[in-house]
């Protein structure tokens, strides 16, 4: 009897495991390119037009726009929960200080209800403005499936599974594979740090106190660390904002991999790529000349992984809904 009901609890267990992973990719094979053809042909458009009104006025809303979007898919999955607003709702946790391009995305959602009331998600909003924005960055554009539907939970107690500046190696490729991505996926990802900026509070521990003798990170470059300690002195201002791509700040291209090839990355867990074997060898093809046959095209590769991270956990009419304002629910 007891043999019995040991194979029946681990058939039950598999059949639930089974169970859960069909249900990840029959939510994700609900997105489709052009979901919005008929029932809001221009929405797209009115997307890319307002992300590029901004992006004129403010070019680095850019990466605000793509971590805003990489923040809400990691969290409750891409269901747009990080735009609802709160005490307690995921833009009150630490990791989500500094979001940014809230204004982005409520101001697209509101031209599309004055065309198309009660169609268009805030999460497609946040997917196809992050996609825009790598775009308008000389970056790589891609076709964005769509279909989301808006998430009704938003807990700042949930961002704790949030990537971090301080995580190893082993803990960031944890984080990803527990989202269903792989560490080819999280080098590529990552690459979005060839854009965008940080604090000083978030890398100045580098500079002067790595180790407890007050020694440097000994993975920074001299040149670089001398660089920094002058953006960055001891008793400065922890906020002063610095370039994750100090090379080419403005421009979505390979620089950033180039960075850590020659210890002139920022952040620690980004130069921490480079001392491990298996995320060293990514960074090495992506950080090459060569390109296509040869070597990965990191413009290419970007595309397919940013689809593949936007589809995580998305929601459909039965745990989801389309917001009439991105920062609460219905």
């Amino acid at each position: 009897m007891g043999v019995y009901l040991g194979k029946y609890c681990y058939v039950m267990i598999i059949l639930v495991l089974v169970m859960l992973v069909l249900g990840k990719e029959v939510r994700s094979q609900l997105l489709k390119n052009g979901y919005y053809s008929t029932s809001c042909p221009k929405a797209e458009s009115i997307v890319r037009s307002t992300v590029q009104s901004h992006f004129d006025s403010d070019p680095t809303i850019s990466p605000g726009l793509l971590r805003l979007h990489f923040h809400d898919c990691f969290v409750q999955g891409c269901d747009g929960s990080v735009l609802i607003k709160g005490k307690s709702a995921e833009q009150a946790a630490l990791a989500n200080l500094g979001l940014r391009g809230m204004e982005v995305i409520d101001d697209a959602k509101s031209r599309l209800e004055s065309v198309c009331p009660g169609v268009v998600s805030c999460a497609d909003i946040l997917a196809l403005a992050a996609r825009d924005s790598v775009d308008l960055s000389d970056g790589p554009s891609w076709r964005v499936p769509t279909g989301r539907k808006d998430g009704r939970i938003s807990l700042a107690t949930e961002a704790s599974n949030l990537p971090s500046p301080f995580d190893s190696v082993a803990v960031q490729k944890q984080k990803f594979q527990d989202k269903g991505l792989d560490t080819h996926d999280l080098v590529t990802l990552l690459g979005a740090h060839t854009i965008g900026q940080t604090d000083c509070l978030f890398f100045r521990y580098r500079l002067y106190n790595f180790t407890v003798t007050g020694n440097s990170d000994p993975t920074i470059s001299p040149s670089f660390l001398t660089q920094l300690k002058t953006l960055c002195p001891p008793n400065g201002d922890g906020s002063k904002r610095v370039a994750l791509d100090i090379g080419s700040p403005s421009k979505f291209d390979e620089s950033f991999y180039k960075n850590l090839r020659d210890g002139n990355a920022i952040l620690e867990s980004d130069q921490r790529l480079w001392s491990d074997a298996e995320t060293n060898a990514l960074v090495k093809k992506y950080a090459s000349r060569l390109r296509g046959l040869l070597g990965f095209r990191f413009d290419y590769e970007f595309g397919k992984a940013m689809i593949k991270m936007s589809s995580i956990d998305v929601k459909t009419d039965v745990d989801g809904e389309v917001r009439k304002v991105c920062s609460k629910v219905n």
